[in-house]
């Protein structure tokens, strides 16, 4: 039938699901891919419109973002989650505004995220800087730049606080 949604499900795509849980107050390290790995934050618009977007403390209701970093082809983020919503309905609203913000900036139309995401969930406080630490020196470990400083798209909220694990 033409124009009809495959809404077939892969074998393992459930499988991948299974054992997800939602925790208010649970940290979790997300990553979301890019549509066909596509490269999508070369452009300083695109990447300059998500970046603000994600600082946007409305988009995050209750739940808060930790850190973050957008790379050329997917984004990394470190999220404590709310109890104003499970994690699948925050990621999806974070990949429609982001991809709204995106497209705007370009003036494409597309689809820039892949379906779903992957998660998990961080076991303690001290796991929550060392993932943070990790996520922030991927600009560095892809030889985007060798100092992450001079990387403009990442940010974590123990830069706003005396105690900060990054120096």
């Amino acid at each position: 039938m033409i124009g009809a949604m495959n809404t077939s499900i892969r074998p393992n795509q459930r499988s991948l699901r299974k054992g997800r849980v939602s925790i208010a107050g649970q940290r979790y390290l997300i990553t979301i891919v890019c549509h066909r790995r596509e490269r999508r934050f070369l452009s300083w618009e695109a990447a300059a419109a998500v970046a603000s977007k994600l600082d946007d403390r409305s988009l995050w209701l209750d739940s808060i973002l930790l850190c973050w970093v957008l790379m050329p082809d997917h984004l990394h983020l470190l999220v404590e989650l709310g109890h104003a919503e499970d994690l699948p309905s925050l990621m999806r609203r974070i990949k429609c505004v982001s991809a709204r913000v995106a497209n705007r900036a370009d003036g494409r139309s597309q689809a820039m995220w892949m379906r779903g995401f992957h998660d998990r969930a961080l076991r303690s406080e001290e796991a929550g800087v060392a993932v943070a630490r990790y996520i922030i020196a991927n600009p560095v470990r892809a030889g985007l730049v060798e100092d992450v400083g001079r990387y403009p798209f990442w940010d974590a909220v123990w830069l706003q606080t005396s105690a900060h694990p990054f120096q």
